[in-house]
């Protein structure tokens, strides 16, 4: 199901200093807005998926699941940088007619939500039942909530931060300069930088898993063999897999739109910015993540007003956040329920 397309029409200022003279948006409506809109539901999407959460969260999102179109009006829009429907660096630029490539401005992840807002308003959203999204998609909604502390009635950030770590942004750019490093990346052609960008991935990969899910899937089984040994052809393939269906120009920016997210850039500083969230919180950590490590996510619990928490065991690492979705959706249900019963109740997990 292709996204449907948003258009607005007015000049929009970046964090950067870059004014874009308009934009648009791709974005995926699921079910129908209630006669009172009491049951909106916005997903956020991570680095490289698309505005169809049915696609890459098949366990939360669809029929029979907890966000069932059914019963919610689910929405999820492709983040701007991206390639499935917003404006990316392979759309036109409206200033030279040419497409941007290289010169599309990066967009912050505050930039991205405030991007948002008119979408929300031409939907007639004016109460966001739940927010959620894991990952760089937890960052946007940390954002918003703070931007529009009323907006949300719940929230759920997933194996996400408030400050993208030192960490988290070694790994992007060590990405990046496996981009730049190909012969090609400079040509302003729509796959310049893409084998680069296979590698990449490769170096991502080791982010996003964990040791114990190489053992598990990756192992040898001919103790003779010399190579090449699957997981090393595993990260050739998975480089592969995301250059059918992506491209670097995206992959470049976005990497540099997660660096720059804090939220507490110009609000007094981090814990300030967290404390302004007015929704009901309930913090997911994945325990075996090592990009998002728990730390993180236990400093938003700390500092969200009544934010909940919980921890997930898994082995899947950083990607626990879209392969745990029955222990997600267990967390998340009885969440809703205990603060639908109990407005004015908090309550914690470990």
């Amino acid at each position: 199901m292709l996204p449907t397309v948003f258009f607005h029409y007015q000049p929009f200022r970046l964090e950067s200093g870059f004014t874009l003279p308009g934009y648009h948006l791709g974005y995926h409506a699921l079910g129908k807005l209630n006669a009172d809109k009491s049951n909106a539901v916005w997903v956020f999407h991570a680095l490289t998926a698309n505005s169809n959460p049915e696609d890459w969260w098949p366990g939360l999102v669809g029929k029979g699941n907890l966000f069932d179109p059914e019963k919610y009006f689910v929405v999820c829009v492709n983040m701007p940088g991206s390639c499935y429907g917003s404006i990316g660096p392979l759309e036109n630029n409206p200033v030279t007619g040419q497409l941007f490539y290289h010169d599309f401005p990066f967009f912050t992840t505050r930039d991205m939500i405030r991007a948002y807002q008119p979408l929300r308003e031409f939907l007639g959203i004016k109460k966001i039942k739940i927010g959620i999204g894991g990952s760089m998609g937890g960052q946007q909604l940390l954002e918003w909530a703070i931007e529009e502390p009323w907006l949300f009635e719940h929230i759920v950030p997933i194996a996400t931060n408030a400050i993208h770590s030192p960490w988290g942004k070694a790994y992007n750019a060590s990405q990046r300069l496996c981009i730049e490093l190909d012969p090609d990346w400079l040509q302003r052609h729509p796959l310049a930088g893409i084998h680069g960008m296979k590698l990449a991935r490769g170096v991502a990969l080791l982010s996003y898993r964990h040791p114990e899910t190489y053992d598990l899937y990756q192992n040898d089984t001919d103790t003779g063999a010399l190579g090449p040994y699957r997981s090393e052809s595993y990260q050739i393939y998975q480089g592969e897999k995301l250059a059918k269906r992506f491209n670097a120009f995206s992959y470049y920016r976005l990497s540099q739109s997660m660096d720059a997210h804090h939220v507490g850039r110009g609000r007094g500083g981090a814990i300030q910015a967290l404390q302004e969230i007015k929704a009901r919180t309930h913090v997911i950590s994945i325990q075996s993540d090592l990009l998002f490590p728990k730390k993180e996510q236990v400093f938003l619990a700390e500092n969200i007003p009544g934010a909940a928490f919980h921890s997930i065991p898994s082995i899947y690492g950083h990607d626990g956040f879209l392969l745990e979705y029955e222990a997600i959706s267990t967390i998340v249900n009885d969440f809703i329920k205990a603060e639908d019963l109990s407005p004015s109740s908090s309550y914690s997990f470990s």
